[in-house]
């Protein structure tokens, strides 16, 4: 028994002995674990690759003063063969879309501080812009001379939309305004209750006879009357689950996209669904998703996940017809379709072609070396790419 006691601090002393020798080495584990992480959770590095297509570009033009962190996805919209982009130092330019030629542009002066957060809505001879202040400005769109200004109860950071004599905007605080489009009166306005923690940016509405279609920071879809603004009916697309707010962030964030009679709207949640626009019936989900828009072909429905796969879904199944994770983590813009090509940008400044066929990388060409947040639009087989610095790039396939 003696013995065994005098061998007890002779074996602590042996074990830690060994244990401060092995401290670095310990230490060096974890900080593998560490760097391994932080590698996991890094952008993935562009790869080379061969080339299969060229785009060329056509014109570039200076907006002045970009988004930068607003977190608002700016980007032009097209209208009678011109280019209509906002800035956020109180600025909206008119571009011819061929030649970028500036055919007009509006300030909003230096003793007013707009800010202009959304990209513009266009129609019916209007182009029409919100602020950080909530502040609606309607410009004639031949001109460029203000038309009339409104005042919303919250932020403006998605493209107001103008049909039916009406301008439609959504403000950050749910509510959806409607505003006559000769005078800038206020016609209705309907409420939808925010979750305590959503994405920041909000989807642009959509609409068809007699119906708006508005996508929600709590996961839904829903379905106001354009005359009035009384619900017909609300669709669940992302289900806010989790332990968490972070985790229960469902929103849908990309504009619903009108194909047909079919409606197809995509959440935060890698959750994108058709529904039957008239009825709101559901017709499929497919368990992939994201926020920034669509892109729909003749072939399928191109969409971008949070982690940077592109997906290209088939529009009567939903199933993945091909996959590309190639950008993973790159902080993809949703996709447009140009040509025979799927389109985003991401955070690097960098534009992707990706084959519509298979998902194989086909070009890649760098604007400006700012991120790029809003959707890429394609017009007269023109793509548009608007960074956060107010850079917008025209391309053409050659």
């Amino acid at each position: 028994m003696a013995r065994t006691h005098m061998l007890r601090p002779a074996l602590v002393a042996g074990l830690l002995v060994v244990a401060l020798s092995g401290c670095s080495t310990i230490k060096g584990w974890f900080a593998g674990k560490d760097a391994a992480a932080k590698k996991a959770a890094e952008p993935a590095e562009l790869v080379d690759f061969e080339a299969t297509v060229h785009p060329a570009e056509i014109w570039s033009a200076n907006l002045g003063e970009g988004e930068r962190r607003i977190g608002a996805r700016q980007g032009p919209v097209v209208l009678d063969g011109r280019v209509f982009a906002a800035a956020t130092e109180d600025r909206v330019t008119a571009l011819d879309l061929q030649t970028g030629r500036e055919v007009w542009q509006f300030r909003g002066g230096k003793d007013e501080s707009l800010r202009l957060a959304g990209g513009p809505g266009a129609g019916e001879g209007l182009v029409v812009v919100g602020s950080l202040t909530g502040d609606v400005i309607a410009l004639d769109a031949g001109s460029g001379s203000e038309r009339w200004r409104a005042k919303v109860t919250s932020e403006v950071i998605a493209a107001p939309l103008v049909t039916q004599g009406t301008v439609f905007v959504r403000s950050n605080d749910g509510r959806i305004s409607a505003f006559d489009a000769t005078n800038g009166e206020r016609r209705w306005f309907n409420e939808h209750e925010l979750p305590a923690l959503t994405i920041r940016g909000n989807a642009p509405l959509a609409w068809a006879p007699g119906v708006l279609f508005s996508g929600n920071d709590d996961g839904t879809l829903s379905a106001p009357a354009l005359q009035d603004g009384r619900a017909l009916w609300q669709q669940t697309i992302g289900t806010p689950d989790g332990r968490t707010e972070l985790e229960r962030m469902a929103d849908v964030d990309s504009a619903p996209l009108i194909d047909g009679t079919q409606l197809f709207v995509s959440s935060f949640k890698n959750r994108t669904v058709s529904i039957d626009g008239p009825t709101g019936r559901p017709m499929w989900q497919s368990e992939h998703g994201g926020i920034g828009g669509m892109g729909v072909a003749s072939a399928g429905l191109a969409v971008s996940s949070p982690a940077g796969t592109v997906y290209l879904l088939d529009k009567t199944s939903g199933a993945a017809l091909w996959s590309q994770p190639v950008l993973a983590r790159r902080s993809l813009t949703g996709p447009a379709v140009q040509g025979d090509y799927v389109v985003v940008g991401d955070f690097d400044g960098y534009v992707h072609w990706l084959r519509l066929s298979d998902g194989a990388q086909a070009a890649r060409e760098r604007v400006g070396g700012k991120a790029i947040k809003a959707q890429p639009v394609v017009v007269d087989g023109i793509l548009l790419v608007q960074n956060v610095e107010g850079g917008l790039t025209a391309f053409r396939l050659d």
